[in-house]
Order: C-alpha cells, then structure tokens, then sequence
C-alpha cells in the first residue's frame, strides 16, 4: 500500500544523516496521501544504517495503524495535528539540528537578516511558546503540534514553513516529504548565519522590509520569475 509514497518519505528520512541534520535517530520524516488521508512515517527509534523502505509505517489521522512492522515515530501526533490544520502541506520533518535547536533552547525566533532567509522564509521563523505542566503531563506530542498552530494564527504556513518549538527544536514542512526536508537544511543554514550575523554585529536589525518582499515574492509570489 502507498508503495511510492513510503520510498519517498525513506528517501526523504535518509536525507536528514546525509545533510548533517541529525545524530543517531533524532529526527524524523513524513508524507501525507491526500486521496487517503493516510501518512507514512518513520519508525520510532530504528537506526538509520538499518532502515528500509518496508519499515515505513502507515497511520491514519486517528493515529491508527493501518500497515506496518513497527511503532511509529513518538513525533506522531505532533505530525497528525500539522496535516489536520494546514490541508497545503503535504510532508513533515522534524530534527534536532545543533543551530537550529540553539536557537529553539535560547527561546528566540530567527530574524530575517538578509536574502537567503527572505528566500525561503517570508518574515521571522516564529518560536513557540513554552507548553504548561499540564500539556507536557498530558498528550506532549499532540499538544506540540497544537501550540505551532497557536504559533501561526495570522501566518501563513506556505509562507514561513518551519518553526522552533523552545526547549525542543526545529519542525519544517513542505508540499511533499522532499521539500519539507529541504526546508529544514535551509533553516539549520539560517540558524546558523543569524548566529553568526549577530556575533559579528551585535546592532544588527532585520533586512528592510522591500529586501523580504522581494525575495521570497520572486520566488513563490503571483509573479515569480525566479528559476525555469
């Protein structure tokens, strides 16, 4: 069942070593079907060096099992509540990448400083708020995905995709696995530069306004005209 799509979620899953996004097994990679509404997404806690396309799980957005060896990943309901809320997107990551989760830790969103970010990310990349006692006691991965919808009540999810959740670290989505992925090697990037940015110029403010509606606008506006 859904055989494409579980190749590409494990493709898209083996991408996160290879970028240098995660260590051991933090992290994780999904897709949704649209015509079913069933997601496939990685196993809990399988080593990567051991996974394949087979060990894909297929979950419902009950978070039911519907086909699968194994648990799928703890990050589930986290995935589901993103998929129910933004109908867009089609494809979740989640990762602990070092730059990206420093700023997640420090509690602070990403400013936009400069073209590479407003490439991709139209304004900051928001950060969390922290959950209570009683959302961490009681269904912490749901509760997650309920606080970046909070998170993006007058955003737009196609617009800045990806978020920092405090204390935790990065989730990126996209129109499919593989975009979702590339967003997140694309924020880890940003996290970085911002980093760096601000170490060098400890003054610095955003880029104007005109800088972020011209680059993200070339690329994913009405008009784009950036590439072929």
């Amino acid at each position: 069942m859904l055989e494409a799509l579980k190749m590409q979620v494990y493709k898209a899953n083996m991408e996160l070593p290879r970028r240098g996004l995660i260590t051991y097994t933090w992290g994780n990679v999904s897709g949704i079907d649209r015509a079913t509404n069933y997601v496939v997404i990685k196993p809990s806690g399988v080593d990567y060096e051991l996974l394949k396309p087979d060990d894909m799980v297929i979950i419902d957005l009950k978070g039911n099992k519907i086909e699968g060896k194994y648990k799928p990943s703890s990050d589930t309901p986290t995935h589901l509540e993103l998929y129910k809320a933004f109908p867009e997107i089609g494809g979740v990551v989640h990762t602990h990448s070092p730059w990206a989760t420093s700023w997640a830790q420090a509690g602070r969103s990403i400013p936009c400083y400069g073209t590479t970010h407003a490439d991709y990310f139209y304004g900051s990349i928001p950060c969390a708020r922290s959950l209570t006692q009683d959302e961490i006691e009681n269904d912490y991965e749901k509760n997650t995905g309920l606080v970046i919808i909070e998170t993006f009540k007058g955003l737009n999810a196609s617009f800045v995709p990806g978020v920092l959740c405090i204390n935790h670290g990065p989730f990126t989505w996209g129109k499919d696995a593989m975009e979702a992925v590339h967003n997140a090697v694309v924020l880890e990037e940003v996290a970085k530069m911002a980093f760096q940015t601000e170490q060098i110029n400890v003054h610095v403010k955003p880029a104007p306004e005109a800088i972020k509606e011209k680059h993200f606008m070339r690329k994913h506006g009405k008009n784009a005209y950036y590439g072929q």
